[in-house]
C-alpha cells in the first residue's frame, strides 16, 4: 500500500516553508495483479494445436489384391518447380504425357475430368483411381498440395508411388 510518512520535523522560522512529505508506493499488489491476470489468460486460451497430415499407408509385406481398370488410373508426377506431369493408364500403353500445375484451371480440372470419365464408363466415379509419383527434385509442399486436392476432390482411392524404370523411360520420350 501507499504510505505516507511524516518525519519532518518542523523549525521556527521566519519564513513561511512548504511542508515536505516523505512518500514511498509499494507496488507489491500491482505485480501480484499482474501475474494474475497472466495466470489467468495462459490457462484459459487454447492454445493452437499442431495439425498433421493422415496416410492410410498399407502393410508392404503381402501382395497387392485390388483390380484396377487401366482406363480408370490418372497418374500423377510430382516435378520441380510446381509442375506436374501425368498420363492416363498405365505407362506400358505408350499414354500421351500432359503438364499442368497447381493452378486454378490446373490438376483440379484434369481431376474433374477423368472422374467424369470413369463416371461414363463405369457407372460410378468411386473406381476412379489416382497414383502420385514424387520426381527427386520435387519439393514437400508439392506433396501436401497434391493431398489437398485428393481431399478436396473426394478421391477415394489414391496410391503413393515411386517413379519406376517404365515411367522415366516414358518422360525421357517426351
Amino acid at each position: 500500500m501507499a504510505n505516507i510518512e511524516n518525519d519532518i520535523v518542523r523549525k521556527p522560522s521566519k519564513h513561511k516553508c512548504l511542508n515536505r512529505k516523505n512518500t514511498r508506493v509499494d507496488l507489491t499488489p500491482m505485480v501480484d495483479l499482474g501475474f494474475l491476470l497472466i495466470t489467468f489468460f495462459v490457462f484459459t486460451t487454447q492454445l493452437s494445436l499442431p495439425t498433421t497430415l493422415h496416410l492410410k499407408m498399407p502393410y508392404d509385406k503381402a501382395e497387392p489384391g485390388d483390380m484396377v481398370c487401366s482406363s480408370c488410373v490418372l497418374t500423377v508426377i510430382l516435378q520441380a518447380g510446381n509442375t506436374i506431369q501425368y498420363y492416363q493408364g498405365m505407362p506400358e500403353s505408350n499414354p500421351v504425357i500432359g503438364n499442368t500445375a497447381f493452378t486454378n484451371n490446373g490438376i483440379r480440372n484434369i481431376i474433374l475430368q477423368k472422374k467424369k470419365q470413369v463416371q461414363k464408363l463405369k457407372g460410378t466415379a468411386d473406381d476412379f483411381v489416382l497414383i502420385v509419383k514424387s520426381a527427386d527434385a520435387s519439393t514437400f509442399q508439392n506433396f501436401v498440395d497434391m493431398v489437398d486436392e485428393v481431399s478436396i476432390n473426394n478421391i477415394r482411392h489414391y496410391y503413393l508411388d515411386e517413379i519406376t524404370p517404365a515411367d522415366r523411360q516414358l518422360l525421357s520420350k517426351k
